[in-house]
């Protein structure tokens, strides 16, 4: 498959259900909301969620999870420097970069390392995704719990340690909406082809396999649906925002505490020749 050609925009709705989908460390890791309720995932972590999806279906990234390292190397710096080094020039570096990382063509990277000895690399990635946002306001509960196994060893004759004590948070439950779109403008730049964009599609489509964790147990997490519009032209026929809105989720009862996605209305205004591709999520 050659360069993308045609603009893309896309649509997933995901449920989350007594789960923490996105803690805040600011905010004692709980589930991020905004002043009026709203519950929030970043798009840092939604990006976080796409590149493990890319490296389960065997792509070389570039940002790499310290648990799921797979080339060996402890730090950006160290990545950038087996794979680039004698490189001065930076179109051949962001060339290379490029063809080497499925992530750097995808979303862009910024190389600005002390062994680059001065050489600054920025590339701009084609897909950009914007900050998630649930369609109503969310319910965050906290849970205290106890850890009663010390994990330090005890000295003969040493008292046991008391338990320690903590907090868990979640939500509910929450019907969120992530929205992105693909540039091809940017597509040319990095290479990023059909192909690229076939395995964002999966990777949106299979966001939370693999994902699983205290916070996040399987089934916690699901994306509902993924609309998916491919326009046919490199500008699009509509702008990224219209084509957005044209995903309408509303509640059938708005005086109901949302329960389970069947608690609410989604509806697709049709936008004249463009008609999405719609996918079942995982």
């Amino acid at each position: 498959m050659g360069v993308l050609q045609n603009k893309i925009d896309f649509v997933a709705l995901v449920s989350v259900e007594r789960a923490n989908c996105n803690g805040d460390p600011l905010n004692g890791n709980r589930p991020r909301t905004d002043y009026e309720g709203f519950g929030e995932i970043s798009d840092v972590c939604v990006k976080r969620k796409i590149r493990n999806r890319m490296q389960d279906l065997n792509h070389q990234i570039f940002v790499q999870s310290d648990d799921l390292c797979d080339d060996g190397c402890g730090s950006l710096s160290e990545r950038a420097s087996n794979t680039m080094k004698g490189i001065k020039e930076r179109e051949e570096y962001s060339k290379l970069a490029c063809e080497t990382w499925l992530d750097v063509r995808t979303f862009g990277q910024v190389f600005a390392f002390k062994d680059t000895k001065g050489l600054s690399v920025g590339i701009r990635g084609p897909v950009s995704i914007h900050q998630a946002v649930s369609v109503s306001p969310v319910e965050v509960e906290s849970m205290q719990i106890t850890k009663s196994v010390s994990g330090e060893k005890r000295e003969k004759g040493e008292n046991r340690a008391s338990d320690t004590m903590g907090s868990k948070h979640f939500i509910r439950f929450g019907l969120y909406k992530i929205k992105g779109s693909i540039n091809v403008q940017l597509a040319e730049k990095t290479g990023f082809t059909e192909e690229d964009a076939e395995t964002v599609k999966e990777c949106l489509r299979t966001l939370f396999v693999n994902d699983a964790s205290s916070a996040r147990p399987d089934g916690s997490m699901e994306v509902v649906k993924l609309y998916w519009w491919k326009h046919n032209c490199k500008e699009g026929q509509y702008s990224s925002a219209k084509v957005h809105r044209s995903v309408q989720v509303k509640l059938k009862d708005e005086t109901a505490i949302p329960t389970s996605v069947e608690d609410y209305e989604i509806t697709l205004t049709p936008l004249e020749g463009l008609t999405p591709e719609i996918i079942d999520g995982v």
